[in-house]
């Protein structure tokens, strides 16, 4: 019965965790915030520019999620540990940017509305 009550307590705390995620998208999806600056797009790599210049990929080795899911696949394959290594930290870098860039939009909206 213990092991019941456990799968319970982690289902719930799974779904308290999902039911407070919010799609980033969707304020720009829906013009809820619009810039002529995004030519139409909603994607941060349109967005980020508008609403926190000072952050940008240039500077990094892996500048996009393309490039990101490239990187991945490379350093899964690599037969040299420190080849591997080289790329994880380049991941590791770009998705602290990339969190760090949908925290920063985040706080911009608050700061808006």
């Amino acid at each position: 019965m213990e092991g019941i009550n456990e799968q319970r307590t982690y289902a719930q705390s799974i779904a308290n965790l999902t039911d407070n995620i919010r799609d980033l998208m969707k304020p720009f999806m829906n013009r809820a915030y619009y810039s002529w600056e995004m030519m139409g797009s909603y994607s941060i790599r349109a967005v980020l520019p508008v609403l926190v210049p000072e952050l940008t990929y240039d500077s990094l080795e892996i500048h996009d999620g393309g490039m990101a899911m490239d990187a991945y696949w490379q350093m899964c394959a690599a037969k040299d540990n420190d080849e591997a290594e080289r790329i994880r930290k380049a991941l590791l870098e770009y998705c602290y940017l990339d969190t760090l860039a949908m925290v920063r939009i985040v706080d911009k909206l608050q700061s808006l509305v």
